[in-house]
């Protein structure tokens, strides 16, 4: 049994754990960056073709929890990874309204400029991207800003559509889907028939070859329906749940299968942490990150 003096030191270490354990919460969005490091070797990738992906996600710009400092290191640390391609994945748009500034476009995609590899960044885009673009969702059409601004500063953007790209001779393709969520808030405007700018068919159509496929698709969701024609699927949207209790995630937006890390399906899933916050910016258990998938036998297993 606790004395009656024990029961109140539990209580006030509870507390005293409580508010560190916050603190941690909110401050690891801006002190901590990691690189998640994925060695596979999908059944449908060449097992003597090594590819090294870096993976820039869900950026989420903003004062001053992403604030242009931020992302100018996390480009600096993408660069250092010495990957042979780099891809983005969307959200590049702040997700929350607990900010101190929304960084423009026409600021944020100048950094991302200087991310570099020598077969190029790729990008494809994000719910927020299109969610907080407000002419665009009442119009149900238009070009976003955020593909505007990367577009601008040379950076390819794809919306169901796929290039063709080669290393050392070993060609492989690259496809970028569609937003699956893009006019979702839409609807508190006009009659919305379809959420989703997605066409996964359209985008498998433009793959011409048998050489390897590597898809981007911001929400994982799709996983379901990807053939296994696919080699690897790379995806963000979920950041991790931001918070992640001994491999579980309390809010899991794509369900907790497809809430983090590598996934098993017809193709191999890689989910990303993602580097910024959605909703509040709070994360635990789950750090933001930078991803480095390395492709091929040639590499360890999963780390």
């Amino acid at each position: 049994m606790f004395s009656r003096r024990q029961f109140f030191r539990f209580i006030g270490g509870l507390g005293a754990l409580g508010v560190s354990t916050t603190a941690y919460g909110f401050g690891e969005p801006v002190l901590r960056l990691r690189v998640a490091r994925y060695h596979l070797s999908p059944p449908k990738w060449p097992a003597d073709f090594q590819l090294k992906i870096a993976v820039v996600a869900d950026l989420h710009a903003c004062d001053p929890w992403m604030s242009l400092d931020r992302i100018h290191a996390i480009v600096e640390r993408t660069n250092a990874l010495d990957a042979d391609v780099i891809v983005m994945l969307g959200d590049y748009v702040a997700g929350h309204h607990h900010v101190t500034r929304f960084i423009p476009a026409s600021e944020w995609a100048p950094v991302l400029a200087g991310l570099k590899a020598p077969l190029g960044v790729h990008a494809i885009l994000g719910n927020h991207d299109y969610w907080e673009d407000k002419t665009v969702q009442r119009e149900g059409r238009g070009t976003i800003n955020a593909r505007r601004a990367l577009e601008d500063v040379g950076i390819p953007v794809y919306e169901n559509d796929a290039t063709r790209l080669s290393k050392d001779g070993r060609p492989f393709w690259l496809a970028g889907l569609g937003d699956q969520l893009a006019y979702l808030p839409a609807r508190r405007f006009r009659p919305v028939r379809r959420i989703g700018v997605d066409d996964l068919g359209a985008t498998l159509k433009k793959v011409t070859d048998d050489a390897p496929v590597i898809l981007l698709a911001h929400e994982p969701d799709v996983a379901v329906r990807v053939p296994s024609r696919v080699a690897v699927q790379l995806s963000g949207h979920t950041h991790g749940g931001q918070v992640r209790v001994l491999g579980w995630s309390p809010v899991a937006p794509s369900g907790q299968e497809l809430a983090y890390g590598h996934i098993r399906m017809n193709c191999d899933v890689i989910v990303s942490g993602g580097l910024g916050c959605s909703i509040m910016p709070f994360r635990l258990g789950v750090p933001p990150e930078i991803g480095l998938v390395t492709l091929g036998r040639s590499a360890a297993a999963v780390s």
